[in-house]
């Protein structure tokens, strides 16, 4: 399955992503990808995107990633909602000192054994 997903470059601290069509099974980091279809510099706010590529891998199936779908519907090649990537589950609120009842520390039973003396 294509997937159409960022690809890091750039020294430590300085990130810019290629935007790349690629095969869900390669790593990210693989460097093997089927086509370029853009660039993000995040630092510069600087964006290239080919429209018509990022368009043609679409309708032949390629499904892009969670970043690069909000990123498409910005730039107003994809219409619709963007993906909420940092929502919060329901479970994991951290319980407040009034919901957690207090528990007994308890000491441990001594042993005979392990009291015995060294001769």
């Amino acid at each position: 399955m294509l997937v159409i997903r960022f690809f890091r470059t750039g020294k430590k601290n300085q990130p810019s992503f290629k935007i790349v069509v690629t095969d869900k099974r390669n790593a990210p980091r693989g460097g093997r990808f089927v086509e370029e279809v853009g660039f993000w510099n995040p630092l510069t706010k600087e964006k290239v995107l080919r429209q018509e590529r990022v368009k043609y891998w679409l309708s032949v199936g390629a499904k892009p990633s969670d970043t690069v779908y909000n990123l498409l519907i910005k730039e107003k090649i994809l219409e619709g909602k963007k993906i909420p990537l940092h929502k919060k589950k329901k479970g994991e609120a951290k319980p407040t000192e009034a919901q957690v009842p207090a528990v007994k520390a308890q000491e441990p039973e001594k042993s005979s054994e392990t009291e015995k003396p060294l001769t």
